[in-house]
């Protein structure tokens, strides 16, 4: 169930997080949801390492960590993944004669 769990909160994080990003991106749902998850691990760190990971309700600055570390990596996935394409179509469509 904790996997299931993970895939949804990474799913939703990583929508809001290309939300919340100027323009339009252009990396793949699934690239989208693996980034928000790793945003949402990278927001419990932070928040661990703050000492706001527990409160008596609901731990808003944890949350805001982890959507934080989505929309960080979510935009350092979207340079790489137009890095990455970019250089693939470089070469191609030209002929020498």
């Amino acid at each position: 169930m904790g996997w299931l769990w993970a895939i949804i909160v990474g799913f939703v994080l990583g929508l809001i997080a290309k939300a919340i990003i100027p323009g339009k991106q252009q990396i793949p749902l699934w690239m989208t949801t693996i980034l928000g998850i790793g945003g949402a691990v990278l927001g419990n760190a932070v928040a661990r390492w703050a000492g706001v990971d527990t409160t008596a309700g609901i731990d808003w600055w944890r949350h805001a960590f982890q959507l934080a570390g989505a929309v960080l990596l979510v935009w350092l996935g979207e340079m790489a993944w137009l890095a990455m394409h970019r250089n693939k179509g470089a070469g191609q469509g030209r002929s020498r004669a």
